[in-house]
């Protein structure tokens, strides 16, 4: 008897032998059961019809507990948001946005108004309080993070650069506040609201900025590095340091009523600020210096992270100041050590963001009723109130940035950018709402005035770029570097490992060119949920493997490194604009031959087979070969330069070539198969697939002829069946890839067997 058998036999044995046992205790023990026991059990069901009756009763019941609809609730909250948010992201607008929109559209204002019903089951008035709980504590992680992502060493390097343009642009939209607040305050305040708390809020949420949705903007417009984006970042976080302790004043003023009653609020608040500043930070930024690193940072140094931010979120609370304030300043007193800020932030944001926020934007949502607004005075109003924060926002930053000395187009920019509200205007208002200073429709108001000058930021940055589209280009055309007698090639890779060998491929493939071969290594990464603080850490990584190689090639390469949305129109966009003469990209896993990349792309045909393709579903979406040509098409049809799609089977050298020939339209392959064997050294096999009797067939064997008599290491092959038996022996193929869509569709066998190979277009 094999082993196999043993144990099974084993197992099996000891659930029967067990099983039993446990039912003859159970037995025994109901016979000792008191009839007051057996009295209060209910009726067994006697059949399955009964028995499913019982089961739906205990359904329903645990359908309705507290724990079931909270966990319902958050799915509905998480599916929304990231179905917005993607919809948002897709036309190029934030995703916070979405989101933003997401939680009004879960409120009364949409799913309340058309149905009802569902709202009244899913958002019931006794379940709010665990998502405000919830969301409260999840403000108070994202505030951590906030502070965190705040380089203060750059906040005071660029100090007297930015000190005009971010402290004007927070005190004139706070005049305008404070002005607006004065013509409303009479008809929209709550009637127990003084008016200086009111006034104070109306203006500090005219002037706060969205730093994360900024940093983001910049992002993905590749202005982070650019004197630009540097300027308008240190303007935005100098400015939000400035409208957060602005709100802690406002805050201690709210809850004491007057100015002098707030006075020793804002005294204590001192003595907090200079223990943070001055006894915590210090020790923390001993911690930062040991705690650098994974390895180190254990549980008990997060705890430690934990309690501190807690417990300054603790004592803000009870100085009137709000937790979120606490929060935000246990953020900015973490350690100055990128590193130990970077693993820190990875543990909270993440959470945060996914899970935690979208229940805020729900419990905003749920605030956030847009019928208040039923008459056509309230609605002027809320535009006159839109209107006051744009141009207290874009016009103090514009006039600033004009008097600092920066060009008409830089502060428009700058103005446009810093006018940028989103997710940090609702915390804003959340505070004032919940301490009853701004009335129900004012907030509605208000958040639509967030809506509105989030949503206005990119297009208006598209708006002033076209305005000066002109003069722009003139400025990229100065600032090019001459590039005659240059052959220009950008490889685009994924995965940091293929960079190395791509750059292998570029350089075996032009490095024989007659023209200087320059070289840009572009990394991109997709999404625009990338924290700015990780930026840096992910372009370290990314480009670490292709530096050590060309430092092994002893050659310079250039490295960029870009957020995208849109990988594929962004790289077609960089090839056009800076005139590239080759762009090399890879095919990425759809066919690849590790074992891992294998197994996805079986899983993802199989899947496809099965469910998908009744409904006429893309086959780009599933299958592997569809995804190649789709991706390969982008680039072809939309780059203005010759484009090579490289298929990495374990590629080291390209020593023995074999180069397919479908049409008179592959010809254009024999001078790249001539620029690599002068590099390499190797041998090529041709082989033509067309027939003796096409029309091509004079021209693709005078060529041949041609090539083999200048080229000594060429051979011309018969006409062959390609199979998986004709490429053994070779380690590089050149195709075009017109011939390549045509082999990928008729003999998928034999590219089974294919070795590296390099798809190009004229």
């Amino acid at each position: 008897m094999s082993k196999g058998i043993k144990s099974l036999t084993f197992y099996l044995l000891m659930i029967a032998i067990f099983g039993l046992l446990m039912y003859l205790i159970v037995w025994r023990g109901e016979i000792r059961q008191p009839d007051e026991v057996v009295a209060s059990l209910p009726d067994r069901p006697s059949n399955l019809s009964e028995g499913f009756e019982s089961f739906r009763q205990l359904f329903l019941r645990d359908a309705e507990s507290p724990i079931a609809i909270l966990l319902l609730q958050i799915i509905a909250i998480l599916l929304t948001c990231r179905l917005f948010g993607w919809l948002f992201m897709k036309i190029g607008q934030p995703t916070v946005i979405g989101e933003i929109l997401a939680g009004i559209v879960l409120g009364p204002s949409i799913l309340g108004h058309f149905a009802p019903g569902i709202s009244d089951f899913l958002f019931r008035e006794e379940s709010l309080a665990n998502i405000n709980v919830l969301s409260q504590f999840g403000l108070i992680l994202f505030m951590f993070a906030i502070g965190m992502d705040l380089d203060i060493s750059e906040v005071r390097r660029k100090l007297k650069e930015t000190i005009l343009i971010s402290h004007t642009s927070t005190i004139v939209p706070f005049f305008f506040g404070m002005l607006t607040a004065y013509f409303v305050y009479d008809r929209y305040a709550n009637p127990t609201t003084p008016f200086l708390p009111f006034a104070l809020f109306i203006g500090i949420s005219m002037s706060i900025t969205a730093f994360p949705v900024l940093a983001r903007i910049i992002q993905e417009r590749g202005l982070t590095k650019s004197h630009l984006g540097t300027l308008t970042l240190a303007s935005a976080a100098n400015g939000d340091i400035t409208a957060w302790c602005l709100l802690a004043v406002v805050i201690a003023i709210a809850q004491a009523g007057t100015m002098l009653s707030a006075i020793y609020s804002i005294l204590f608040s001192g003595v907090y600020l200079l223990l943070m500043f001055f006894v915590v930070q210090p020790f923390l930024r001993m911690l930062g210096h040991i705690y650098h690193n994974k390895e180190v940072i254990d549980k008990g140094m997060v705890a430690l992270m934990f309690l501190i931010l807690i417990c300054s979120s603790y004592f803000t609370q009870l100085l009137g100041l709000h937790a979120l304030f606490g929060a935000f300043i246990a953020g900015v007193v973490m350690p100055a050590n990128i590193k130990f800020r970077k693993i820190l932030t990875e543990k909270v944001e993440d959470v945060s963001l996914a899970l935690f926020l979208p229940l805020f934007f729900v419990s905003t949502g749920l605030r956030t009723e847009i019928a208040l607004l039923n008459t056509p005075e309230l609605w002027w109003m809320c535009g006159i109130i839109t209107l006051a924060a744009i141009i207290g926002k874009f016009g103090g930053a514009f006039f600033s940035a004009r008097f600092t000395g920066e060009s008409v187009r830089n502060s428009l920019y700058i103005g446009a950018l810093m006018n940028t509200r989103g997710l940090m205007e609702l915390v804003v208002l959340t505070i004032g709402y919940e301490m009853h200073i701004l009335s129900p429709p004012i907030f509605v108001m208000l958040v639509l005035m967030t809506l509105v000058t989030t949503f206005m930021t990119a297009p208006l940055i598209a708006f002033i770029r076209f305005c000066f589209r002109t003069h722009t280009r003139l400025q990229e055309e100065k600032m090019r570097p001459q590039t005659k007698g240059v052959f220009k090639v950008l490889i685009s890779f994924g995965r940091a490992g293929n960079g190395q060998i791509m750059l292998d491929v570029a350089h075996q493939m032009f490095a024989s060119e007659t023209r200087k071969l320059e070289i840009t290594a572009l990394h991109l990464t997709v999404g625009a949920d990338v924290n700015p603080l990780h930026a840096d850490n992910f372009e370290e990584v990314s480009f670490g493997p292709i530096l050590y190689g060309a430092q092994k090639l002893g050659i310079s390469i250039k490295t960029r490194y870009e957020i995208s949305n849109n990988a594929g129109a962004d790289i077609v966009g960089i090839v056009n604009e800076e005139s590239f003469d080759f762009l090399l990209v890879g095919a990425g896993i759809s066919l690849s031959n590790l074992p891992a990349d294998v197994a996805v792309n079986r899983f993802r045909t199989f899947f496809y087979n099965k469910y998908f393709r009744f409904f006429k579903t893309p086959e780009s979406w599933f299958y592997p070969g569809a995804l190649l040509k789709d991706k390969t098409k982008v680039f072809i049809e939309n780059s203005s330069c010759p484009v090579g799609v490289f298929v990495n089977r374990n590629f080291v050298k390209a020593t023995n070539i074999i180069l397919i020939i479908a049409s008179a339209g592959d010809l254009f392959l024999l001078n790249y198969a001539q620029i690599l064997l002068q590099s390499t050294q190797g041998s090529i096999s041709l082989i033509d697939i067309t027939g003796s009797d096409t029309p091509d067939s004079d021209a693709i064997n005078l060529s041949f002829l041609r090539f083999t008599s200048t080229v000594r290491q060429s051979v011309l092959l018969p006409l062959r069946e390609l199979s998986p038996e004709l490429f053994s022996g070779y380690n590089f193929m050149l195709i075009s890839y017109h011939t390549w869509n045509e082999v990928s569709e008729h003999h998928k066998k034999a590219l089974q067997r294919m070795p590296s190979t390099l798809i190009l277009s004229r």
